[in-house]
């Protein structure tokens, strides 16, 4: 097939030559440079800073840590994890809300972290849970430190890419009143604080889905970074292809840098493989 996009650069990022720490208990691969891993070739895309594939066996996690200005955000893929602010202590949460949440397959837990915030993130059930860690840079420092939970419909993702994050709609002169509001630029979606918009899209067998650069979202309009992710949710069943092209082929736990692509510009996916395709699309300035 010829490509629809002649002018994007698609490279593929396979999933064997990510970073990758097996600590038992966890068991994660990096796309970009994480903790021990470094490579000064995957720093960051855009603002997208890290993309970490996650497995943490049931009765384990991570005890309460800080983070500050980044924007950190949690999609679930399989299995429980509870986020749980540190001022709320354990057995004593009350209702599921922003600081205490449970969260399972489709759940998106999202942190600002600004000028300083801790949360834990624990899966305490007994099976284990799958899920992405993903980190960018906002485009202000010293923010107001914000979590955000949210569901997502596993039938919606099925019919075509669903935005997940758009950017805050006030942008980076938001006023304290604007950053209360919290009011994305598109509508069910969870504000960042970067003009980044994250989708996600579950590609049957044989179907097609296209994304539209940008998502009519974007204040940058001209050379977008959109990096694609397929998780390891199919035992290696699920195939994609990028744009019509044969080396654009990706399989579970590979991404691809999409570079040189503009706002309203479209990239095709096909699924070419054995089972439905579980892709993330971070479409980032």
């Amino acid at each position: 097939m010829s490509k629809a996009l002649s002018h994007a650069k698609i490279v593929p990022r396979r999933s064997n030559e990510r970073g990758h720490a097996d600590h038992g208990w966890l068991n994660s691969y990096h796309t970009f440079s994480f903790a021990n891993y470094y490579d000064p070739r995957f720093q960051n895309f855009g603002s997208l800073r890290v993309l970490n594939e996650d497995r943490v066996d049931g009765g384990t996690g991570f005890p309460t840590h800080p983070h500050r200005d980044a924007e950190i955000f949690s999609y679930i893929l399989s299995g429980e994890l509870t986020h749980r602010d540190s001022m709320i202590k354990k057995g004593a949460e009350g209702k599921e809300g922003d600081q205490f949440y449970r969260m399972k397959r489709g759940d998106v837990q999202f942190t600002t972290g600004g000028t300083g915030i801790a949360h834990s993130e624990q899966n305490e059930s007994n099976e284990e849970v799958h899920f992405l860690q993903i980190w960018a840079l906002p485009w202000s420092r010293g923010l107001t430190p914000r979590y955000h939970t949210k569901a997502f419909s596993e039938e919606a993702k099925r019919t075509a890419f669903l935005p997940i994050l758009s950017p805050l709609k006030a942008g980076p002169g938001a006023s304290a009143a604007d950053e209360k509001a919290a009011e994305p630029t598109l509508p069910e979606t969870i504000p960042i604080h970067a003009d980044m918009v994250m989708a996600a899209g579950i590609i049957g067998v044989d179907k097609r889905f296209k994304w539209t650069v940008g998502a009519d979202a974007v204040k940058k309009t001209e050379k977008r970074n959109v990096y694609i992710h397929m998780p390891m949710c199919k035992g290696g069943s699920a195939k994609i292809r990028l744009d019509g092209r044969e080396d654009a082929v990706l399989g579970e736990g590979d991404g691809a840098f999409v570079s040189g692509v503009n706002a309203g510009d479209v990239l095709s996916f096909e699924s070419i493989g054995e089972a439905e395709a579980e892709v993330i699309v971070l479409d980032s300035d």
